[in-house]
């Protein structure tokens, strides 16, 4: 049964010069305690549609078409108090990227996160809040003792575990993690990342990971997709996307990720820049960047579709039609 239901989205960004097509035509969903994974380069539009979801979207952005459906809310259409409370913090919530820096200093961790619960839920006393922070400190493997501390005194990897407690504390259906790993060493990002898939297990929670790193995706998520250009190149379980990847950008970034398993393997770096999304290609837009490009693929835009059973991709060297 799927939880988040999303509709041929379309948000763009005005500028002076146009609308920036940051998101343009993508639908996917998530099911009750599924990880989707959105992979893919810097501004393929991965964190709009993240904001996009919950509609925190910067001044100059706008949803210009699509549906947003969780439960039998349709998130698009609801007005802010609506979001407020329906959606945001108890419904889904979201850890943005940069977590680390996103407390107030010198404001007590405690207090933050009280905040945030009686903000959403203000019939909730201040000491029964408390209560549940320091529960959620427990959940998320800090003692609760250190709830009374400010967010300097915290290492890296505390400040992101008391991120994600604060995200739980209205008991969201789904949590988006953007980038959960940034700025932190590899033992601590693999804490981190074992927390999220803990927590997925504990709670039942659905999980949206973004994030450029395939390892991540790999080791976190039950189904990946692949953006490019603001709309999906690729989607489908994550073992498939992985194992047998259809489209040339998915083919690229595998092949420009290190295996373990081959050290010494060459790495393939995918050649050109991603598209100018103020004035995007007519056709397939990783056209200029694919060594497989065709005659067709830069007049039409290749349509996502079933490859295989769940395994769904947007190339024409796959459209049979």
């Amino acid at each position: 049964m799927l939880t988040l239901k999303v509709e041929d989205l379309r948000t763009y960004y005005k500028i002076q010069r146009g609308y920036v097509k940051a998101v343009d035509g993508v639908s996917f969903g998530v099911e009750k305690g599924q990880a989707l994974g959105l992979v893919g380069e810097s501004g393929c539009g991965k964190t709009t549609i993240a904001t996009s979801l919950i509609r925190v979207l910067a001044s100059n952005a706008m949803i210009v078409g699509g549906h947003i459906l969780f439960k039998d809310l349709d998130i698009v259409k609801l007005t802010e108090a609506e979001l407020k409370e329906e959606v945001r913090w108890k419904g889904i919530s979201l850890v943005f990227q940069g977590a680390m820096n996103a407390m107030n200093p010198v404001i007590k961790v405690s207090d933050q996160i009280i905040e945030a619960i009686q903000l959403h839920e203000p019939n909730v006393e201040k000491q029964e809040a408390l209560e549940r922070a320091g529960k959620l400190f427990q959940l998320v493997g800090i003692d609760p003792s250190r709830l009374e501390h400010y967010a300097f005194e915290f290492s890296g990897g505390m400040r992101q575990r008391a991120m994600i407690a604060m995200a739980l504390s209205c008991n969201p259906e789904i949590m988006i993690a953007d980038e959960p790993s940034t700025a932190l060493d590899v033992i601590v990002q693999a804490q981190v990342l074992q927390l999220l898939r803990q927590l997925k297990e504990r709670l039942n929670l659905s999980l949206i990971i973004i994030s450029h790193d395939l390892s991540i995706i790999a080791e976190t998520c039950e189904r990946a997709a692949v953006m490019y250009g603001g709309k999906f190149a690729e989607t489908g379980d994550i073992y498939a996307v992985f194992k047998n990847p259809l489209h040339p950008y998915t083919q690229g970034l595998l092949g420009a990720f290190p295996g373990v398993k081959a050290p010494k393997t060459r790495l393939i770096s995918i050649p050109g820049s991603p598209p100018d999304l103020l004035n995007a290609p007519v056709g397939c837009k990783f056209a200029e960047r694919c060594k497989f490009a065709m005659p067709i693929c830069r007049d039409f835009d290749p349509d996502l579709i079933e490859v295989e059973k769940d395994h769904w991709v947007a190339c024409h060297l796959h459209n049979k039609k």
